[in-house]
Formats: structure tokens, C-alpha cells, sequence
């Protein structure tokens, strides 16, 4: 019965894929933004950048993401798509996971190299980009790779506002066959042979780094 559906599926599929790959990397590059403002910058640019992360982390995602889409366009007046609200809800959730991933890895280097990089005349900035951020990206990889699994996850949360991914999809044909436990088993076996290969890489990447 589902063979009849496997294009819907398979659109699904690379909808959650593309939806979780796309806001990974933008969660990462807003996040690790975020996470340099929080340690070099100054009082007035480390404060609302730490209430923006508490905010985002404190909220459930499926919260953020139907205020984004039902309520931003009412206080701005300005029209989101579901796509749109989707990648920006998911972004910023991720992001404010990544800044606090970051802040962490920095924060696990030793005071120590900071202060022998100052003593032979490095800069703030130069300390960061040469010593610091080699070492501490070593730390951060697992948990960025858990996130990365997490952020997969989370893109279930999207068929809430109607864009197409797999789960979506799923109620469609739901609807159509009236065959729940067929199809949402089916989603659900799905879901796991995309995540648990990278589950195992995630686990065999946090042995690598212990050696």
C-alpha cells in the first residue's frame, strides 16, 4: 500500500533532511557568532546576547515556531511562509544550543595559554584564532555532532505549520488510506535509519577523541 505513496515519502524524506542540514549549519554559524560576542565582547553586547540565548533555550522549539508564524506577521504586518518560519524558528533554536556549545569548549582551555600567549605579546583576537580555538574545537565536536542529531529530530516539529516533511507527509497518506499503524511505523523505522548512522558516528567520534 505505502509503495503507491513512495514519492510523497521520499519528497519527505529529503524535505526533513535538507530542513535539518540547512539550519544546522545555519545554527552553528549564528551560534558560534553569538558565542565570540558573549566572551570578547563588552557589557552592552554580552548581556542581550545572553538573554537572546536563554530565551531561545528556555522556550519549547513547537512555541517558538508557531509564534514566529502566527504571531510575528501580526506584530509586523509583514507575511511569513511556513518554509520561512520553519528555517528561522530552527535556526535560531539551534544557534542558542551552539553559542552555549561554543562558550564551553573555550571556557574547558586552560587559563594558562591565555595568559603565556599575552606574555610573549599576542593579541585578544590572535590568542583565540591560533591557540584557543584549534583546542577547543576538538572538545566541541561531539557535542556538536549530538546536536546535529538532535536538530534532525526537531524537524518533526515543522508539520505543525504545514511544510512537507516526512512526518507531514505521513498524515497525508494517513488521510488518504486510513491506515495509521502502517504508515506512522513506517515513518517512525524511517526516522531511525537516518538518525542511527549518525548516532553511531557521533559515538565512535567521542571514543577517537579520548585516545
Amino acid at each position: 500500500m505505502l509503495w503507491e505513496y513512495r514519492k510523497l515519502i521520499l519528497v519527505g524524506i529529503a524535505t526533513t533532511v535538507a530542513f535539518a542540514v540547512g539550519t544546522t549549519f545555519l545554527g552553528l554559524v549564528v551560534g558560534v557568532v553569538i558565542g565570540l560576542g558573549r566572551l570578547i565582547g563588552n557589557a552592552w553586547l554580552r548581556i542581550p546576547l545572553t538573554g537572546v540565548v536563554e530565551a531561545f533555550r528556555c522556550t519549547p522549539l513547537l512555541v517558538q515556531l508557531v509564534w514566529l508564524y502566527y504571531a510575528l506577521p501580526v506584530l509586523t504586518g509583514i507575511e511569513i511562509s511556513a518554509y520561512a518560519a520553519a528555517t528561522l524558528a530552527l535556526t535560531l533554536y539551534a544557534s542558542s544550543f551552539f553559542a552555549e556549545i561554543f562558550r564551553g569548549g573555550v571556557a574547558s582551555i586552560d587559563a594558562g595559554q591565555w595568559d603565556g600567549a599575552r606574555a610573549i605579546g599576542m593579541r585578544r583576537l590572535q590568542i583565540m584564532r591560533r591557540i584557543i580555538l584549534p583546542q577547543a574545537f576538538r572538545n566541541m565536536l561531539p557535542a556538536i555532532m549530538n546536536q546535529g542529531v538532535m536538530q534532525l529530530k526537531n524537524t518533526s516539529l515543522v508539520s505543525t505549520v504545514a511544510v512537507g516533511d516526512l512526518l507531514y507527509q505521513g498524515s497525508i497518506i494517513t488521510s488518504a488510506t486510513y491506515r495509521p499503524l502502517e504508515v506512522y511505523t513506517t515513518v517512525a523505522v524511517l526516522y531511525f535509519l537516518i538518525l542511527f548512522p549518525m548516532t553511531r558516528l557521533s559515538s565512535a567520534l567521542e571514543r577517537w577523541l579520548a585516545r
